[in-house]
Order: C-alpha cells, then structure tokens, then sequence
C-alpha cells in the first residue's frame, strides 16, 4: 500500500458529534472525502442536514443523525441508527462539547454540571458505546477525542472546561491501555485557539485579538489545520499510534513567555 494510501478510509463508518458546525461540520467533510460514509451527529438536525448536503455535493456519503450526548437513550439510537444506515461504527470523533466561561468562584453546580456532562460524561458514554459494539463485532476501531489545550494548561475563568478537556485527556490514556490489544485504539487531539461559532465574536474583539497574537504562531488557527492530525489518528496511517495527546496549536503550549 502506497503511503497516501493509508489516510483512506474507504468502508469505514465514522459517527462524528457536534457536527452541526465548526470543527464537527469540517471534520466530518473530510472524513467523507477521505472515504468513510459519515454519520454527522448533534441536536441541530436542521444544522445537519445542511452539513450533510454539503458534503453529498462534495462527492461523500454521510447521513444525519440527531444525538444528545448527555443521554444515554440517545446514544444508544444513535448507534442504532448508524447501524441500520451504514454498518458498525468503526471510527468514532468525540467533538461535540460546551464552554461556559466564569471564575471558579462565579460558577454554580448546574453550569459546572453541564459542562462536564457533555465534555466528559458524554465522551465516556460515546466510547463504551462504541467500544462495546466494536468487540462484540470483533474489529478494530479507531476512537478520536477532541479535547483541548486547556486540557494541558489552564487559563482564568475555565475551571468547569479545563477540568473536563484534562479529564477527557486521562481517559484516553486509560483506554488506550485497556482497549489496545483488541485493535481499538484511542487518542485524543488538543487544539488550541481556533474560531468557530463559539468564540468568533470574542477573537474579533481587542482582547481575542491581543490572545491571538500572544500565540507563537502570531494568529489563531484555521478548522482545516486540525483535519491532518485526526485523518492521521483515525486512519491506518497511525496504526501504530494509541494514548496519544498531540496538541495542535502552533507551539502555544510550549511558549514560556
């Protein structure tokens, strides 16, 4: 097999979450042009099916499923439904996730709660979901968890996410170990400062600006600079690749001043 080659994922079946817009919508674009036949997952079915048409007129397979990630009903029909349309899901993005920005001393239980719900419960869910049907399927998978670099580092006023991205970062580590001798393997990218949805009006004010700069890199990144390192973690050409966390943030968590 030619080394280009091994990026493909051709009769492979990826459920992505999150993937109404930003970083789920282009990473499941890619997934599809790479050859897997997407399942585009998230509570926006509308989103989706935009995202879905984008990516049928692109020349890919994919499909919209609606999921919420904090309920365990619903995971288990997305699964289903990925089945029934599709085959065994094989490779499985974890993105979907919320930021609720405050001081420590500002946030109550309930935000606290619903980040970690998503972020990380959902993410367990998601995998042992997957893991589950994955080895009773007997095949190997490819798990990749989109956690972030406030999973590495921290940052004032996102004690509820960093807690949760670093929680999502030990539980790749963990999976890896416990899931690699039957071919599943799990890693986890962390992005740093990248615009979506999310955050777009912050970076276009002073202070996101101001951050931005503050990057080694001089600027933000862009959504497609985070489609290599998954294509790299979902596909055969990181076979042997498993409990990795690579940072993906032009050397933003390396800079000392």
């Amino acid at each position: 097999m030619l080394p280009l080659e091994r990026f493909r994922l051709d009769g492979r079946t990826a459920l992505v979450t999150g993937a109404s817009s930003g970083i789920g919508a282009a990473l499941a674009l890619a997934l599809a042009q790479s050859g897997a036949t997407v399942i585009a997952a998230a509570r926006r079915i509308d989103r989706l099916q935009a995202v879905v048409t984008d990516i049928v007129a692109a020349g890919g397979q994919a499909h919209a499923v609606e999921l919420d990630v904090t309920d365990s009903e619903s995971i288990r029909a997305a699964f289903d439904r990925a089945e029934q349309l599709a085959d065994t899901v094989s490779i499985l993005i974890n993105n979907a996730g919320v930021a609720e920005p405050s001081r420590f001393m500002s946030t109550d239980a309930a935000s606290r709660d619903k980040v970690m719900a998503t972020n990380f419960e959902g993410v367990w869910d998601l995998t042992q979901e997957a893991a589950r049907r994955l080895l009773a399927a007997k095949r190997p998978g490819s798990i990749v968890n989109i956690a972030s670099i406030l999973g590495l580092g921290a940052g004032v006023g996102y004690a509820s996410y960093a807690a949760s991205k670093a929680a999502v970062i030990q539980l790749t580590r963990v999976l890896a170990l416990e899931l690699g001798r039957s071919g599943i393997r799990v890693n986890s990218i962390a992005p740093g400062w990248c615009v979506t949805e999310m955050n777009d009006e912050f970076f276009a004010s002073d202070a996101g600006k101001a951050l931005a700069n503050r990057s080694p890199s001089g600027r933000t990144g862009e959504l497609h600079e985070l489609v290599g390192p998954v294509l790299l973690l979902a596909s055969d050409a990181g076979s042997y690749i498993n409990g990795v966390v690579l940072p993906v943030d032009g050397a933003h968590t390396v800079a000392l001043v």
